[in-house]
């Protein structure tokens, strides 16, 4: 190796959405009041959209046929050939609208999607994209190391998602 940082790498679409497959939480942006709020999120994929459940309340609100962006990052683990180690970000823009249909919805109650988070989580919302990019680099000496308790696919600790 020489020394010499690996430039950033932009993702292709299909491997930005293997990545949010790999990755059970993220965090999703929308505006509440005029002010940009953020939401740590656990979500699931789900033909092309990334579905999460919540309560009523602040988020729901504010996420309801908004425009949302939807953040993901992690880590390649060591030893998957030159990406190994390196750290990647997904972001998703998009709409956000509580599922209602009563098929769309049933479908949706099958997915693997359990609240982290007591209480009840009832409403089924889905961030339908627009874009979604990412990117992946190498992370330099003077960073701080990764948690690898929390895991290979994160840099992040879980939280409520309401």
């Amino acid at each position: 190796m020489n020394g010499e940082p690996t430039p950033t790498r932009i993702l292709p679409a299909n491997e930005c959405w293997a990545l949010l497959r790999s990755t059970p939480f993220g965090r999703l942006a929308l505006c509440h009041d005029g002010r940009p709020e953020i939401f740590p999120i656990n979500f699931v994929v789900d033909h092309g959209t990334v579905v999460f459940r919540t309560s009523e309340g602040t988020k729901s609100h504010a996420a309801e046929k908004a425009d949302a962006a939807f953040e993901v990052d992690g880590q390649y683990p060591e030893g998957t050939g030159e990406r190994g180690g390196m750290v990647w970000s997904v972001v998703v823009k998009g709409d956000v609208a509580t599922i209602a249909t009563t098929s769309e919805l049933m479908a949706t109650v099958q997915l693997p999607l359990h609240p982290w988070e007591s209480g009840s989580k009832d409403r089924f919302m889905r961030l339908v994209p627009e874009t979604i990019t990412g990117r992946a680099f190498t992370r330099t000496r003077a960073n701080a190391p990764l948690d690898t308790d929390v895991g290979a696919s994160s840099m992040a600790s879980p939280a409520s998602d309401e």
